[in-house]
């Protein structure tokens, strides 16, 4: 890889990875906001997290995913801690971790299928063992409506995995950031 290559590829993996830390920090803080006894703020913006990495998976491959996965992991667990409870840090950066690199390995795996079944089918079963993982952790026993917050979560993942194949076709057309 040549020099232009490997700072397109870093520019790019450092615009995921401060995505990926946007996105999971704030969901952390928005899921402890519910909407009603079905849906919290998170479930309106954690689906985003698997836009980022397809998109970076369909750029620069799955070990440059993982990259960002990782990296995006350990800033936004630290900064849970910090924002959101031990309990949602620890909840979230296991189901995260878990679900990301499931999603990565179905999307690798389907990338040369047609152009919308890596980024569906990855994100629709990633967001299954997130969601099951994630509201587990983070809520049983609480006594707060978790199972409910669970289902309307899912709900929630699967209509954001249809709707963000809109701006994945729209980014998967673009060139990476750097070569623009």
């Amino acid at each position: 890889m040549g020099d232009k290559d490997s700072a397109v590829t870093a520019g790019g993996m450092a615009v995921g990875i401060a995505a990926m830390t946007i996105i999971v920090t704030g969901s952390n803080i928005a899921v402890q906001f519910p909407i009603n006894a079905w849906l919290t703020w998170g479930a309106l913006t954690y689906p985003i997290s698997f836009l980022v990495t397809d998109l970076t998976n369909r750029a620069y491959g799955p070990r440059a995913a993982r990259r960002v996965v990782y990296a995006g992991f350990a800033v936004a667990v630290a900064l849970s801690i910090i924002l959101a409870t031990w309990r949602i840090a620890a909840a979230s950066g296991s189901a995260f971790l878990l679900a990301q690199l499931l999603d990565i390995a179905i999307f690798d795996r389907l990338r040369r299928a047609a152009w919308w079944r890596a980024p569906f089918v990855s994100s629709i079963l990633a967001s299954a063992v997130d969601t099951a993982l994630f509201f587990t952790l983070a809520f049983a026993g609480t006594g707060l409506p978790w199972v409910t917050w669970g289902i309307g979560d899912f709900g929630v993942k699967l209509a954001m995995a249809l709707l963000l194949l809109a701006p994945f076709r729209a980014a998967d057309g673009a060139p990476p950031p750097g070569e623009r």
